[in-house]
């Protein structure tokens, strides 16, 4: 969706860009090329870095002034104008966990002046990303005439998956364990519900309680169904785990036994069910499940 789709030709567009794990291997073109164009970039430090290792942001030394005066959320986090080598410049904006519904707003405004906004969010927007937040401060914020745009990216579940081989070929779920909005025992039931229900199911924030929601899952699933520990999948050397990109595959009753595996943000779990197999080549392990009593007659 463009201003002038929207009806107003003088309005730039609100895209929140999912940039998948953040290295620029793993994002979409259409990613990288939103976030090159855009007018103004808010992202992360973290995520500022990743987008520099292949000029998707310009370096830190293509600075040439702060941000805007004004009093702006902008100036308050650090802003800073970049100039890419065409001369054309662009305002990069520091985005933090405390400051979202101010940026927020301040989007808004930017794209009703005419600029194209692109609001960083690792992994995909729509997997326990940002863009949830956008359209309620839209709702309250009265911005229904501001153009929003979703540009999706690959998320932990998915390039996780990559990283183990096909464990998502069949029915799959991903649940967060983070308890900010919702209680444990909501959190609960919905495992328990996806442990009976026989869906591969893949965890997220895995640094709040993994050891209770493994425990739910035994209830309903054997002991020895493959698990696997998922660290900063796609991320190389680049992320926040200090031993890099890992992946370690054990078993539902061992998984809380590898508690040093678990590193925080960017790590994830994925627990198997009783199709699940681990799968040997002569380079490495992984894991495959089936889609449901295939064979190659099948294919």
């Amino acid at each position: 969706m463009s201003g002038a789709e929207s009806g107003d030709d003088e309005y730039g567009t609100l895209y929140v860009v999912g940039i998948g794990p953040g290295l620029p291997g793993g994002m979409t073109q259409r990613a990288k090329d939103v976030i090159r164009t855009a007018d103004c970039v808010v992202a992360s430090n973290l995520y500022q870095e990743f987008l520099r290792k292949d000029g998707t942001l310009p370096p830190e030394s293509a600075a040439v002034e702060a941000a805007a005066d004004g009093g702006s959320v902008a100036e308050d986090a650090g802003g800073t104008v970049l100039e890419r080598p065409n001369g054309r410049r662009q305002e990069l904006v520091r985005s933090t966990m405390g400051r979202q519904v101010e940026l927020a707003r301040e989007a808004f405004e930017r794209v009703r002046a005419g600029e194209d906004v692109a609001h960083v969010s690792g992994g995909d927007p729509n997997v326990y990303g940002k863009s949830d937040l956008v359209f309620t401060m839209a709702e309250e914020e009265g911005a229904t005439d501001v153009p929003i745009e979703i540009v999706p990216g690959v998320t932990a579940a998915l390039g996780g998956a990559a990283n183990l081989g096909a464990p998502l070929s069949n029915d799959f779920c991903t649940v967060s364990l983070s308890d900010k909005w919702r209680g444990w025992d909501e959190i609960a039931e919905k495992l328990r519900a996806a442990a009976i229900s026989g869906f591969v199911i893949v965890l997220y924030n895995c640094w709040r309680d993994y050891e209770r929601a493994i425990e739910v899952v035994r209830e309903e699933r054997a002991d020895d169904v493959p698990v696997a520990i998922i660290n900063d999948a796609g991320r190389d050397d680049a992320g926040r785990n200090v031993d890099g990109e890992t992946h370690t595959i054990t078993t539902l009753a061992d998984v809380t036994d590898h508690d040093e595996k678990v590193g925080g943000m960017g790590s994830s779990i994925l627990i198997g069910t009783h199709e699940t197999e681990v799968w040997e080549n002569d380079h490495r392990e992984f894991l495959v499940t089936p889609r449901g009593g295939r064979d190659v007659e099948d294919f």
